[in-house]
């Protein structure tokens, strides 16, 4: 959740896009056995009292000085005050909520503060304002002009056995700043092997290099170790222009030194990293692709099991208040009037799923709530909460909550336009749930075949539930696996607890949305498909 636009003002403002890089030192120690497991939070405010969670970091285990790899990228408005608070815990479980975690320390201050510095280090405050021990953050800005990626494909040969007969090894690329060396890609961990392949991976030029295919990179390879100490395999320097002289035939080949082995008579390297690809390619922005003529697929699914409570008492989730709406009304029209702006159509398809359905009462998990499968579509907003409330009283709540139906519904037309091979169409579902989940296998087999697709999956969970099954989906650390072992492409799922945001609508909306401009984007450039009018956008440079 670390990246994704802040909220466009009423009045149309010139912007220029912002990347924020984190790093910490001299964190507080809140385990006993073990180190801190930090991760920092970004939130906005820009409208007064009101804070909502932009994006978060990867959390990094046993570490008092992190530096995180996860940037944010945030919208900067000259002439507009925009307020930051950059909250850092220590992550003690996998749930979503941040309230059981300990609480390392936070900086307040605006985005202006930080552009004017570019790189500002300030002490950590806890919430009475005292100082968080001796723990300070840093925050590096650098405004993105440049949107050229570099695509590598990296294997490594040989390296040194860090532990008996085996090493865990994973990279670290670094950008040369004026001061030092700063965290631009850290790789996934290979374990056991000493001849590790990564998966393929993107870093912008901006972070690897400043845009200078000659100006100095570092890269380290590291044995991985779960106390936070890892063990430098070794290191080399090179540049991007070195590196792109490699093919799958005749990698470009760099030794890994080890400064502590030096002396030892005869020693040559710690291995060999082999760059076997690193192009350089042009990458489009989301408004590239919506301005190009991309068209975005709003599909809404609507939990309607048992568990969320009789429809007819105040208590339940789907009460049908005839004074006001009830939590699935309002998650639907705070998210969808935000979305209905890129369907040029507004036309909705809206299913529900759980419920017993008239006439044969049988229980379905993929219908159209205005009951025509022909046309399951609902013109706007308003006709999709027009036609929730007419099917609510005709329903049975029932059972099970299977997700896999309606995922392979929406997959099977994103399936159909990758076929036509344009970046003319992106699906979007919108799963509005209470949480339990029971067919948790073929869901995770679902999510890991639609992230090969042009696809999201936006999950907002309604009530006071246990989400754990939904941060568990939203694989925001490490990629989504299926029960046979399938890796997923990328991060497609996004989850969030409607209660957090206490009524924000704004907020609400910006937090599911967060991640989706850089999911459409991604996904597009990946395949090396460009927007369909082309003549409408501006290349990258």
């Amino acid at each position: 959740m670390a990246s994704g636009g802040a909220a466009v003002p009423e009045v149309t403002r010139w912007a220029t896009k912002v990347e924020l890089t984190i790093s910490c030192e001299n964190l507080m120690d809140m385990d006993i056995f073990s180190k801190s497991d930090p991760l920092c939070v970004l939130y906005i405010n820009t409208s007064g009292s009101q804070w909502y969670e932009f994006g978060r970091t990867e959390m990094i285990l046993n570490c008092l000085n992190p530096k995180f790899a996860k940037k944010f990228v945030i919208d900067y408005y000259f002439e507009m005050v925009q307020r930051l608070k950059f909250c850092v815990f220590d992550i003690d479980n996998n749930t979503y909520d941040l309230s059981d975690d300990d609480f390392l320390g936070e900086l307040e201050c605006t985005l202006g503060q930080i552009v004017s510095n570019r790189q500002m280090t300030r002490s950590l405050l806890l919430k009475d304002k005292r100082p968080a021990g001796r723990g300070t953050i840093t925050i590096c800005a650098e405004e993105i002009t440049d949107t050229r990626v570099a695509e590598f494909e990296v294997s490594g040969r040989r390296l040194d056995k860090k532990y008996l007969w085996w090493s865990d090894p994973f990279l670290e690329f670094y950008k040369q700043t004026e001061t030092g060396w700063q965290l631009a890609h850290r790789t996934e961990v290979i374990y056991n092997n000493l001849n590790p392949t990564w998966r393929p991976f993107r870093i912008s030029l901006r972070s690897l290099c400043g845009g200078d295919v000659e100006k100095p990179i570092k890269v380290d390879c590291y044995d991985h170790h779960i106390s936070g100490s890892h063990d430098l395999i070794g290191s080399f320097k090179t540049t991007l222009a070195e590196m792109q002289t490699g093919t799958h035939i005749s990698p470009a080949e760099f030794e890994c030194i080890n400064p502590k082995k030096l002396k030892k008579k005869n020693y040559k390297n710690s291995g060999v990293l082999c760059v076997k690809r690193c192009q350089v390619v042009k990458e489009y922005t989301f408004l590239d692709y919506i301005m190009g003529g991309c068209q975005i697929n709003f599909t809404i699914a609507i939990d309607f099991t048992g568990s969320n409570g009789d429809p007819s008492s105040p208590h339940s989730l789907h009460y049908i208040n005839p004074e006001g709406y009830n939590e699935y009304l309002t998650a639907i029209w705070a998210v969808g009037k935000v979305i209905q702006d890129y369907d040029s159509n507004k036309m909705f398809p809206v299913f529900g799923f759980g419920a017993q359905v008239p006439p044969s009462w049988q229980v379905s998990h993929e219908f159209p709530i205005n009951f025509n499968p022909a046309n399951p579509f609902c013109a706007g907003i308003e006709g999709v909460v027009h036609a929730y409330q007419q099917c609510l009283p005709r329903l049975k709540l029932w059972g099970p909550t299977n997700f896999s139906p309606i995922i392979n519904h929406v997959a099977c037309f994103a399936r159909q336009a990758l076929q036509q091979n344009t970046a003319s169409q992106y699906f979007v579902l919108l799963i509005i749930t209470d949480g339990v989940i029971t067919d948790m296998d073929q869901t995770r087999a679902a999510i890991v075949e639609a992230s090969r697709l042009p696809m999201s999956i936006i999950i907002v969970g309604v009530g006071g539930a246990d989400f754990s099954a939904m941060e568990f989906l939203d694989s925001d650390d490490k990629l989504l696996r299926s029960p046979n072992g399938d890796v997923a492409a990328r991060d497609i799922v996004q989850f969030v607890p409607f209660r957090t945001f206490q009524g924000n609508s704004v907020a609400l909306a910006q937090s599911v949305l967060a991640e989706l401009p850089d999911q459409v984007a991604s996904f597009f450039n990946s395949y090396k498909l460009k927007p369909p009018n082309i003549f409408h956008v501006s290349e990258p440079s």
